[in-house]
C-alpha cells in the first residue's frame, strides 16, 4: 500500500507515515522512488510513550489495589499488546490464573474452553472469584444457545452480590455494574435502587471503569443519542490513565457505531482500526463478531480486503453470537431482529435503512452498485416485505 493508505488506515499523517518508514519502524518498507511500498499486512507501530506506560506485562503487579480488583482480572489489567497470554501465565497458578485464562478464551472467540475454565469457580468462596465465574458463564453460554445458563448465570451473579451488600454497602457497585450490564446488553431487568453511573464509576479499578464507560455508551446509543455516546466512548479512551485493551476494544466498536449512524466513515475507519491494532496481536476478536451487525458494513469495509481470514472466523463468531442473542433480544423487547440474512444482507440493510443510497453503500463497502441491489432484494424476499422503507422493523437501532 502507498503511503497515503497507510495513513488514512491508521488514522496519522502522511508526514508521519514516511517518518517512521525512515526509521525502519515499519516492518517490510520499502523505498520507492520519493516515497515508500508498504505491506498491506503491516502494523501500525507502536507509540514508544505509551510502551512505557506497558511494561512487559510479567513485571506488572499481580494484583491491583482497591474493591474488586480481582473481578475480571484480565479486563482490568493494561497488558501490552501481543502479551496477553504471557501475563495470564505468569500469573500464580489458582482461581485467579484460571479466571483469567477463561476471560481469554472468551475474548478470543472460544466459549467452550471458557466455560470449562469458569465453571469450577461458580462455587468459590472468593466474591472476586464467583463473580467473575458468573459472568464469563453466563456471556459463553450465549453463543453456545444456552439461554437459560446465560441467564441463570446472571441471576446467581446479582443474587450473591445482593446477599453480601446487605452486610457491606460498598459491594452495591458491583451489583450495579453486573445488573447495568446484563440490562443493556441481555435485556435483563434492572433491579430497583442502583447507584446510578455517577456513583458507581469512581469506585470501579479503571479497567472495569473504562468497561462500564462502555455498558453506558451502549445505552445511550440505544436512546439514539449517538453524539452522546460518542462523547462518553472517546472521553473514556482519553483519559485513560493506561491502555487496558479489551475495554479498550469495546469502546472504539461503540464509537464506530456512533460515527456510521452519524455517517462519518472516515472517522469510524480510524476508530476501528484503532480496536483491530489492539486486537489482532493476541486474536481478541470476539468483540467485533458481537458488534457486526451495528457497524454498518465497516468489517467489510476495512478488515475483509486485507485480513480475509479473520473476517471469516468474526463473521463465524458473529452467526453464533447473534442467534443467541436474539433468542434474548426479539422477545424481550417485542421487536424481531431479522434472523435469516446473511451478515453482508444485514450491513447492506441497515446502511439502507440509514438513508444510505446503493451508490453509497457500494463504495463503502467495495462491491458494484448491482451487487448492493441484489443484498437488498435478497433481504426483502427473505422478510417477505416488498418495499425498502420497511426493513427498519427487522434491523438494530
Amino acid at each position: 500500500m502507498t503511503v497515503r493508505d497507510a495513513a488514512r488506515r491508521w488514522g496519522i499523517s502522511e508526514r508521519l507515515v514516511q517518518k517512521l518508514c525512515a526509521q525502519s519502524r515499519i516492518s517490510g518498507a520499502e523505498k520507492f522512488g520519493g516515497s515508500w511500498r508498504i505491506p498491506v499486512s503491516a502494523l501500525k507501530p507502536s507509540d514508544p510513550r505509551r510502551a512505557c506506560l506497558t511494561q512487559h506485562p510479567a513485571l506488572r503487579p499481580r494484583r491491583i489495589s482497591g474493591d474488586h480488583a480481582n473481578l475480571m482480572p484480565l479486563m482490568n489489567t493494561a497488558f501490552a499488546p501481543g502479551h496477553c497470554r504471557e501475563f495470564v501465565e505468569s500469573l500464580e497458578e489458582g482461581p485467579r490464573r484460571d479466571i483469567a485464562r477463561a476471560e481469554l478464551a472468551y475474548f478470543g472467540g472460544h466459549p467452550e474452553e471458557a466455560l470449562a475454565l469458569a465453571e469450577q469457580h461458580l462455587g468459590s468462596d472468593d466474591l472476586d472469584t464467583r463473580l467473575s465465574a458468573c459472568l464469563i458463564c453466563a456471556y459463553a453460554n450465549l453463543p453456545l444457545g444456552r439461554i437459560d445458563l446465560a441467564r441463570s448465570s446472571l441471576e446467581g451473579a446479582r443474587g450473591v452480590l445482593a446477599a453480601a451488600s446487605e452486610e457491606n454497602p460498598q459491594l452495591r457497585v458491583a451489583e450495579a455494574f453486573i445488573a447495568q450490564a446484563a440490562s443493556v446488553l441481555l435485556h435483563l431487568p434492572a433491579p430497583d435502587n442502583l447507584p446510578d453511573a455517577h456513583e458507581m464509576l469512581p469506585l470501579l479499578p479503571p479497567g472495569l471503569r473504562a468497561f462500564a464507560c462502555y455498558v453506558r455508551a451502549h445505552a445511550v446509543y440505544l436512546k439514539g443519542d449517538y453524539s452522546l455516546s460518542l462523547g462518553i466512548a472517546e472521553t473514556s479512551l482519553m483519559v485513560q490513565d493506561e491502555v487496558y485493551p479489551i475495554p479498550s476494544i469495546y469502546l472504539h466498536l461503540i464509537a464506530v457505531m456512533d460515527l456510521m449512524s452519524l455517517r462519518r466513515t472516515d472517522d469510524a475507519r480510524r476508530h476501528l482500526l484503532a480496536a483491530w491494532e489492539l486486537a489482532l496481536p493476541d486474536d481478541l476478536i470476539e468483540a467485533f463478531g458481537e458488534h457486526h451487525g451495528l457497524l454498518g458494513g465497516m468489517l467489510e469495509a476495512a478488515i475483509k480486503p486485507t485480513w480475509p481470514e479473520d473476517f471469516k472466523r468474526i463473521i463465524a463468531i458473529t452467526y453464533r453470537f447473534s442467534a443467541g442473542w436474539r433468542r434474548i433480544h426479539n422477545p424481550a423487547t417485542g421487536a424481531a431482529v431479522a434472523d435469516d440474512l446473511t451478515t453482508t444482507e444485514f450491513a447492506a440493510s441497515m446502511l439502507a435503512v440509514r438513508g444510505w443510497t446503493n451508490q453509497e453503500i457500494a463504495q463503502h463497502m467495495g462491491v458494484s452498485v448491482n451487487t448492493v441491489k441484489s443484498y437488498i432484494s435478497s433481504s426483502l424476499q427473505k422478510l417477505g416485505i416488498a418495499r425498502r422503507q420497511d426493513l427498519s422493523r427487522f434491523m438494530l437501532s
